[in-house]
């Protein structure tokens, strides 16, 4: 059974994430799609991570197996012909039989897109936080994430989770224009981490939430009633990104870059 990688941006907005689903337009299944109509009955397709309702990817990679042989670039280029407008095949390349996109990844990176400004352009793909915002309050806050912590108060149904310790390679916050980006490399994330992750950050820097009481969450102990959990401040999936994922002998991230640049006014 032929095996091959596949690396794929998408614009998520149209998607109910990337996950095949029998009632709702996912990625994969847009993927799926495309490829038998080129010609090669797909046996099995899997992502390194299943992005959420909205999200977007710079970079997903997935492993395909497939019925048959294909040339990869003259495939690629026939998959991408049937492809929708907002995903595309980047590279599709042969791989050995045992790849997993989702097993064999060492590491992952997300970015997140916070605005400073009202955009016409960019609305897709940010958030626009009208509130004043101290990213150097944020940046603190953020070096804070790196190491081994208990995030069962920033991921959806935690008691679902076999864990919710995750090891936290890099958390970076930088200004870029009008934008605030947000990195959070890991080598797995939680349904939702990052978003709410993101949320709490943001109501750090605008001033309503102090640096301790991050510390608390961080450390998993539940704040006092009526002080606020991270769930109430998700950030919406716009402004998020799967940006890449590490495989062992891949090169380095690039330095933080924003995916849409926003200049300020």
């Amino acid at each position: 059974m032929p095996t091959y990688r596949l690396t794929v941006e998408y614009e998520g907005t149209r998607y109910h994430g990337w996950q095949e689903q029998k009632n709702a337009r996912s990625v994969a299944g847009e993927l799926r799609r495309a490829i038998e109509e080129a010609g090669a009955p797909v046996r099995e397709l899997g992502g390194s991570g299943r992005t959420d309702a909205g999200v977007h990817a710079l970079a997903q990679v997935a492993h395909l197996r497939l019925a048959r042989e294909v040339d990869p670039e003259p495939f690629r280029r026939a998959v991408n012909d049937r492809l929708p407008a907002d995903v595309h095949v980047l590279a599709l390349d042969a791989a050995p039989d045992r790849f997993h996109s989702r097993h064999d990844a060492v590491s992952r990176s997300y970015l997140y897109q916070i605005s400073r400004r009202r955009s016409a352009l960019a609305k897709r793909f940010v958030w626009w936080v009208k509130r004043p915002l101290d990213e150097r309050r944020m940046a603190a806050a953020a070096a804070l994430l790196a190491g081994k912590h208990d995030f069962r108060l920033f991921c959806e149904r935690p008691a679902e989770q076999p864990s919710t310790l995750v090891v936290v390679e890099k958390a970076e916050v930088v200004a870029d224009g009008a934008l605030i980006l947000v990195r959070l490399s890991a080598s797995h994330f939680l349904w939702k981490m990052v978003r709410r992750v993101v949320g709490t950050l943001v109501q750090l820097g605008a001033g309503d939430l102090d640096r301790r009481a991050f510390e608390e969450l961080l450390a998993a102990r539940p704040p006092k009633a009526g002080q606020g959990l991270p769930a109430e401040w998700t950030a919406p999936p716009s402004g998020l990104f799967l940006e890449r994922v590490l495989y062992p002998g891949d090169s380095p991230i690039e330095p933080v870059a924003p995916a849409f640049p926003v200049t300020a006014e």
